[in-house]
């Protein structure tokens, strides 16, 4: 498949991870209200605690494949900031994969605090992109954080496919480890 085909494809993953973030997002809030919402979100819970780990090991696999796919074959030079969400990625598919095998659902406590320095960077990164007259340390003149690679659907780029990649991962761990089931 050749680059634009593929950025479609990672950018209709991503906005089906967004679509996922904000149910999940919304449901935990008006359970925080509502007696019939927590049941609800009980039971959802429940039934996504089986294949959450899965998943999210899923979601970590595709992110990474995916920045390699952008650097090694379509040749996106990653700036300081990709290379640092890369950091807090990469890890991600090994620790799930192991755990998703061993059915470990305390592997929140390790996943869930490296997605959230992953999308506290990835979150940056995107302001800085919106943004690029502000004055940041990070950048390179040879490869600056400021470059947009691509833009889909009007308001998807690199680092929001990153952010959205964590905010799935942190919500599909925390799902595994409400599960009752071993």
């Amino acid at each position: 498949m050749n680059v634009p085909s593929m950025t479609l494809l990672f950018s209709m993953l991503t906005v089906i991870a967004d679509l996922a973030v904000i149910a999940f997002t919304a449901l935990a809030i008006a359970a925080r209200y509502s007696e019939g919402a927590a049941e609800m979100r009980d039971r959802v819970w429940e039934r996504a605690g089986d294949i959450a780990l899965p998943m999210a090991f899923l979601v970590g696999l595709t992110c990474t494949l995916g920045s390699l796919y952008y650097s090694e074959i379509a040749h996106f030079d990653p700036c300081k900031l990709c290379w640092f969400q890369r950091i807090a990625m990469y890890p991600l598919p090994l620790l799930l994969g192991i755990a998703t095998l061993r059915r470990d659902r305390a592997i929140r406590v390790y996943a869930i605090p490296m997605a959230l320095v992953g999308a506290a960077i990835s979150i940056y990164h995107y302001q800085l992109e919106r943004f690029p007259s502000q004055t940041h340390l990070s950048c390179e003149l040879d490869s600056p954080c400021t470059t947009v690679w691509f833009w889909k659907f009007h308001y998807i780029s690199l680092p929001l496919m990153a952010l959205s990649g964590f905010l799935l991962i942190v919500w599909l761990t925390w799902i595994a480890g409400q599960s009752e089931r071993p």
